[in-house]
């Protein structure tokens, strides 16, 4: 049985080897491989500094084995050097297990929250701070299961202008059906405000697992996995039209008609359009990506743009990624995931292009341009110690 298992991960090592040698007709490469004590199971996704470094998480390994943030810098040649810039800690006040990414401030301060630990062992929002060359955390904000409050946080954060930060909970609330919350700067600190609790009951939908994103107005969006009309998830927007926040079902996915639902996040283009990847249903049962738009009425049309088959992928996991010429770029997690394009026509139909298929199960997550075009993202398994990657496809 040893053996057995022993052959399982060789293979998987070879396989992503493959990747590494073969970047010329792949297009494609490992850039970092996690090792456990430098990070494990990365899946919040990445960012950019102005530098041109890259920042991550990983929910698993670090120096105390619950999570840690990182920095990728590039060197000369092409090659990356990783430094480790927080680990987290089990020791009932620090957050751990950050399966969120993190976001910069103006003054480059980073963001993020995790899944478990701080005060109450309900998930943390936290600060990092460059002191010289020592990066400091701080914990902003812990969690607490008292009937109001959001339980585990499990996406990234949203700034607004004034400096305010927005974020979900898919458990907790005054309905234990998740939450949008509001952290905003006071007295020194922070002081954290529940936005909207879902109710998951009528036509509001439960568990939002991705972050919100926020319009040129102040209204922010966003998805639950579950809940809505149909009980396969909803697309919200939470408003404020008198200073106080409200919440609006803009869609409630319907298996029986289209077959999509279990949406995953969201991303809006320069018109309004909301484009919404759906782990689950579609003709195969294997997820689709769907275009939400909205008419001057104020209602929002629904319609479905790809169809996953297996063979150009499955089960889409996170928000898609938008170019400035309107493309969208995402990932699948099944069989072995890949990276995909698609591509608008003046018709209304899109045409998907598989850039890049990984060669072993990789789980990867949602991906980030550089100025010069590449695309980045990271694997939540293999590599070459199979706990994970961040990975490079260039056109």
């Amino acid at each position: 049985m040893r053996g057995s298992k022993i052959s399982i991960m060789l293979l998987v090592v070879l396989a992503w080897s493959l990747l590494i040698t073969g970047v010329a007709a792949q297009q494609a490469k490992a850039i970092h491989s996690f090792g456990g004590a430098d990070g494990s199971s990365p899946q919040g996704g990445l960012i950019f500094d102005a530098a041109g470094n890259l920042y991550g998480t990983t929910i698993a390994g670090g120096a105390n084995q619950v999570g840690m943030v990182f920095e990728l810098a590039p060197l000369a040649g092409g090659s990356w050097a990783e430094r480790v810039l927080y680990s987290f800690m089990f020791n009932g006040q620090d957050g751990y297990g950050p399966r969120g990414g993190v976001i910069f401030d103006a003054a480059g301060n980073l963001f993020g929250t995790t899944l478990s630990g701080g005060a109450y062992g309900y998930g943390s929002v936290y600060e990092l701070t460059l002191s010289g060359r020592t990066w400091v955390e701080k914990v902003l904000y812990s969690f607490a299961a008292n009937g109001k409050d959001g339980v585990q946080p499990a996406a990234s954060l949203t700034f607004d202008s004034a400096g305010n930060l927005y974020g979900t909970t898919c458990s907790g609330g005054a309905f234990s059906s998740g939450t949008v919350f509001e952290l905003s700067p006071k007295n020194g600190g922070w002081g954290e405000r529940v936005l909207h609790s879902f109710n998951n009951s009528g036509k509001d939908g439960s568990c939002p697992s991705s972050g919100v994103v926020l319009d040129s107005a102040g209204n922010l969006y966003g998805t639950t996995n579950s809940g809505g009309q149909y009980l396969a998830g909803t697309v919200f927007e939470l408003f404020k039209p008198s200073g106080i926040w409200r919440e609006r079902v803009l869609y409630s996915f319907n298996p029986r008609a289209n077959g999509a639902n279990s949406p995953v996040g969201l991303t809006m283009d320069t018109a309004g359009n909301l484009f919404i990847p759906a782990y689950n249903g579609g003709t195969y049962r294997l997820g689709a990506i769907c275009e939400l738009s909205p008419s001057a009425s104020g209602s929002w049309t629904e319609k479905v743009i790809l169809v996953f088959d297996g063979s150009n992928g499955a089960y889409p996991y996170v928000s898609l990624t938008l170019d400035a010429a309107g493309n969208l770029y995402g990932t699948t997690r099944w069989v072995v995931g890949n990276v995909f394009e698609l591509a608008p026509a003046a018709d209304g139909t899109w045409t998907q292009t598989v850039l890049y298929s990984f060669p072993s199960v990789s789980e990867p997550s949602g991906l980030i341009f550089d100025a010069a075009g590449n695309l980045y993202g990271e694997t939540m398994v293999g590599g070459a110690y199979s706990e994970g990657s961040v990975f490079e496809v260039t056109p």
